[in-house]
């Protein structure tokens, strides 16, 4: 991108300078293809990406310092001069060969080189929560920093403090954590199931004392874009959604490493688009699941037609779901958010029992879900209207929801993680947009203020939801940055 400065350069210089600028572009390529431990650590971790969608963009003018740095035309002349000084004053091959070989210097300069600035969220950004009575004890999961991190269940960050410390932290390379979205605690022992979405294709499990960088004591391979985690005690079943394959599987809660699902609910009766969030009635028996809306047909590429099971690690495998390989070409479709209801017990491409979809919803990317079997409600943290959804579990098609927890005195911003703690009577709101976890009590409906609140930055800090950016452009008209992650 051009900056606004304009000088007439030589073209001997210009030459050299064009050179110097590929160099320096195949050195950091290098850098960042794995050049070093680091690098080469989280190529292996980092092993697919997922479709991109726009999330956040920052106005040029927010921005610290200049977009770009001017470079006079004296600059090919000091830079040569310095990577042939580095290169005459090195030692082994490069000093051997001082004029062969000027990339090497060009490639250390280029790795020990600071950016001009750096736009990053230092603070932790709650995904997902989950709460542990029996132990008072309230878990947040953390996309940005990559953590997972404990509270007192009674915290609440006063105003004029700058967060909130956590009881308890994991976090790290040997902890397998990457875009946690979903948190399970077990009541017996304490056992906390942390979900991976996205680009580590792993559910770890930790004991109640682990902390630190820590490998898992268990860990479950699930499909890939695996979000929503609930569980079933009394059958010791575990059922997570997979977005890309419109499905959701159901495992042995003590299933380890590559144990393949006990059954698979995926098909086009299902109704399944882009499933997030996931609760369990355990009193009804029922299953809950709400979709985002796209979704595309999947084939058995064996004889062309709709499968029922799928094959995924191995063929043959009926319970593994049929992954994003055999999505048929052209078959994409957008579809309004919804929320799907089955018997828990339902699998293969069963239809649902009902559907709640309609703009009378409010549904606007559904993210999260939680229940209370007592009262036969059913929450929705829903993400881009900055809202909490409340419905009857018996209500169905496009219908109002029996009331909305919405406004500026709730500080709900892109709810993504709900959970109820039926113990306390509260309802507890992860609001990934800045970087709060609200406490509401569980009829709470309106404009209410939450009544405790855990900070992970200090009040009113920006959070520019930056998770996995891999693609940016550059908005010349508006002076925007756009960044789809």
């Amino acid at each position: 991108m051009p900056c606004n400065r304009k000088q007439v350069w030589p073209r001997q210089r210009t030459a050299w300078l064009l050179t110097l600028i590929a160099l320096v572009g195949a050195a950091v390529a290098m850098i960042l293809s794995g050049g070093n431990l680091a690098g080469r650590e989280a190529n292996r971790r980092t092993r697919n990406i997922g479709a991109e969608r726009l999330v956040s963009r920052v106005p040029f003018e927010e921005m610290d310092g200049p977009m770009c740095q001017w470079v006079p035309a004296s600059a090919s002349q000091e830079v040569l001069a310095a990577v042939q000084q580095s290169t005459r004053s090195g030692s082994g091959a490069a000093a051997a060969a001082p004029l062969d070989r000027p990339g090497d210097a060009v490639r250390e300069a280029a790795s020990k080189r600071q950016p001009v600035r750096v736009m990053k969220d230092k603070y932790a950004a709650y995904s997902t929560v989950a709460v542990d009575p029996i132990r008072n004890e309230v878990v947040m999961a953390d996309e940005n920093l990559f953590s997972v991190l404990s509270y007192d269940r009674t915290e609440n960050t006063p105003p004029s403090a700058t967060m909130s410390e956590p009881k308890r932290i994991i976090s790290g390379l040997k902890a397998e954590i990457e875009f946690s979205c979903g948190l399970y605690i077990d009541p017996a022992n304490g056992d906390l199931y942390v979900v991976n979405n996205d680009t580590l294709n792993t559910l770890a499990i930790f004991s109640h004392d682990q902390k630190g960088d820590v490998a898992p004591v268990r860990t479950i391979d699930p499909p890939h874009t695996t979000f929503g985690i609930a569980v079933h005690e009394p059958s010791k079943e575990l059922y997570l959604t997979i977005q890309d394959d419109a499905a959701v599987v159901v495992y042995n809660k003590y299933a380890t490493k590559t144990d393949v699902p006990l059954r698979t609910l995926q098909g086009p009766k299902t109704r399944l688009a882009d499933p997030h969030g996931i609760a369990i009635d355990d009193k009804r028996d029922l299953l809950f699941v709400s979709n985002w809306g796209t979704v595309n047909e999947h084939r058995d590429p064996k004889d062309g037609k709709p499968r029922v099971g799928g094959l995924g690690k191995g063929f043959g495998v009926e319970t593994w779901p049929i992954g994003r390989d055999y999505g048929v070409i052209g078959s994409g479709e957008i579809r309004p958010p919804s929320i799907a209801v089955f018997h828990r017990t339902d699998t293969g491409d069963t239809a649902p029992l009902r559907v709640i979809q309609g703009p009378k919803t409010q549904m606007n990317w559904p993210t999260a879900l939680a229940v209370d079997p007592d009262k036969g409600e059913l929450f929705v943290a829903n993400d881009t209207s900055h809202s909490v959804l409340v419905f009857r579990q018996d209500q169905e098609g496009d219908v109002a929801p029996i009331r909305v927890i919405q406004g500026p005195k709730t500080l709900l911003h892109n709810p993504t993680g709900i959970t109820v703690d039926m113990k306390n009577h509260e309802l507890w709101v992860a609001s990934f947009g800045n970087h709060t976890a609200l406490v509401f009590p569980l009829d709470a409906s309106g404009n209410v203020a939450p009544k405790r609140m855990i900070r992970s930055a200090p009040l009113d800090s920006p959070a520019p939801m930056l998770g996995n950016p891999h693609t940016i452009r550059f908005d010349s008209k508006r002076k925007e940055i756009l960044v789809a992650n």
